[in-house]
């Protein structure tokens, strides 16, 4: 089945409206940007979460010390690194205990990547639309991120075959996740395979 990640929580009712659903994770970013949130947010976010979702922190040229760091504290179970990450930052963390996703811009994704999933994406969260055509086969599973609705995801689901798909600011309204376009995401995601 379609696995989703509603990305950029900030707020308790963020939390609340991706609880309503079946999203499989929750991203919260460290990064600098409109949705970046302290360790602290994210760790009072997380206790708020359905324990059965999984939390995922976005990183852009962190060092491993601060991703361990926010990790030990419970508020993240997997990194998302952004940023031309080698290979030696990913096993890093992994020996830490974290499952890690390496995001590529496009499709050019390393075939020699030891990421847990791999992640292609329009840029580092521009909310661009990728251009969708056939995903890259690798041995990971495929997120797809990139300007992605309620109203196209199905359609990009069933081009592109991910096992994944990721969406912030196709969720908001003014800049706010929206629970009923949250909702419609996940359904019509699950629902498109």
């Amino acid at each position: 089945m379609m696995k989703v990640k509603i990305c950029g929580l900030m707020t308790p009712s963020d939390v609340a409206a991706v609880n309503t659903t079946s999203a499989d994770f929750a991203g919260f970013v460290f990064a600098p940007g409109r949705h970046q949130i302290t360790a602290a947010t994210a760790q009072d976010l997380r206790q708020q979460l359905h324990p059965e979702i999984q939390t995922v922190g976005v990183f852009v040229h962190e060092s491993i010390n601060d991703i361990l760091a926010i990790y030990r504290t419970g508020a993240i179970q997997i990194a998302q690194l952004h940023g031309g990450v080698d290979n030696e930052k990913v096993q890093a963390l992994q020996a830490a205990g974290m499952q890690v996703i390496q995001v590529f811009v496009q499709q050019a994704i390393a075939a020699d990547s030891p990421a847990d999933y791999v992640m292609v994406d329009s840029g580092q969260g521009s909310g661009q639309t990728l251009d969708w055509s056939p995903l890259p086969t690798v041995h990971q599973p495929t997120i797809l991120a990139g300007g992605l609705t309620p109203a196209n995801v199905a359609t990009a689901i069933q081009i592109t075959r991910p096992a994944v798909v990721d969406v912030s600011s196709g969720v908001e309204t003014d800049h706010h996740k929206d629970i009923q376009k949250i909702q419609a995401f996940v359904t019509n995601a699950k629902g498109a395979v």
